[in-house]
């Protein structure tokens, strides 16, 4: 089934007004409802009572991180309903069918506990890469605690369509489950690949073949490769992402304490850098 309701969190740094055009060109795609969050912490979240403050003196801290906080969320407006009028995007807090639609939540609390509990009720999160492919608190909430899949984007990105896919293959679970999310987006596409690499198929195709005859079952024609990995963590995947021109990348996400690795033996944090590509990951 494709995504009919789809979650972003907006996380902190730049490139906000892209982030945002990024997420929403992927619920456009799908014609579907996204649901954008962003967060305002309280003021006793910024200024703790343990620092011990005069009373007065807290109270005008209090007032002015308030202020901050609502200028902050008049620019998110802003540039939330600027960017769905220039997509043509319908501006409602209930999904319309066959239309595509939008809505801005502002949650009060830490971003990363809302953004793992809010991530839950929807069909797939779209999630920023982080600044200099360091996971952020917000970003692994979104990808590690979701229980969905999630599509990363690059932090900023201009067009997105699915019609040439790269599934990244090592034999996980979690790359099944990635190939499984995926089913209805790879039925989309024009050209489907699989690469992978010695160390995962163990000088054995076999369990390659058997997952190209699964995807035939879904009427789903895949091409396949062996590729070399490098020394530097996750540029493999990247290159022959870049090289062949796909639009979409296929992977399996790691980590029980954080994000830590992904397809072909590598790190994230290299991919999450560099990819001008989105990548969909399960957990």
């Amino acid at each position: 089934m494709l995504p009919k309701k789809m979650f972003f969190p907006i996380g902190g740094g730049e490139e906000l007004e892209e982030r945002i055009f990024g997420a929403l060109l992927v619920s456009k795609y799908f014609n579907t409802h996204l649901e954008i969050l962003a967060s305002e912490p309280t003021p006793s979240n910024l200024i703790p009572p343990e620092m011990g403050m005069p009373g007065n003196l807290l109270k005008e801290l209090g007032l002015a991180v308030k202020k901050n906080i609502q200028a902050e969320a008049k620019i998110n407006e802003e540039i939330f309903k600027t960017t769905c009028k220039k997509l043509d995007i319908s501006v409602s807090q209930a999904p319309k069918e066959d239309t595509s639609t939008a809505h801005l939540t502002v949650g009060e609390g830490y971003r990363s506990t809302l953004v793992s509990q809010q991530s839950k009720f929807c069909d797939m999160v779209i999630a920023a890469a982080p600044t200099n492919g360091i996971a952020t608190a917000t970003f692994e909430s979104a990808v590690l605690e979701s229980g969905k899949p999630v599509i990363v984007i690059p932090r900023v990105m201009k067009e997105f369509k699915v019609d040439n896919i790269l599934i990244g293959w090592n034999n996980s679970p979690q790359a099944s489950r990635a190939v499984l999310d995926s089913i209805p987006i790879l039925k989309k596409a024009k050209k489907v690949h699989i690469i992978s690499s010695k160390e995962y198929t163990k000088e054995s195709l076999s369990c390659i073949k058997d997952l190209q005859n699964y995807l035939a079952v879904h009427d789903i024609d895949a091409s396949f490769e062996l590729v070399e990995t490098t020394r530097v963590p996750g540029k493999a995947l990247l290159n022959n992402a870049q090289k062949g021109n796909f639009d979409l990348i296929i992977a399996g996400a790691y980590g029980r304490k954080g994000l830590k690795e992904l397809m072909l033996g590598a790190a994230t944090r290299y991919l999450l850098e560099h990819t001008t590509i989105p990548t969909l990951m399960s957990h």
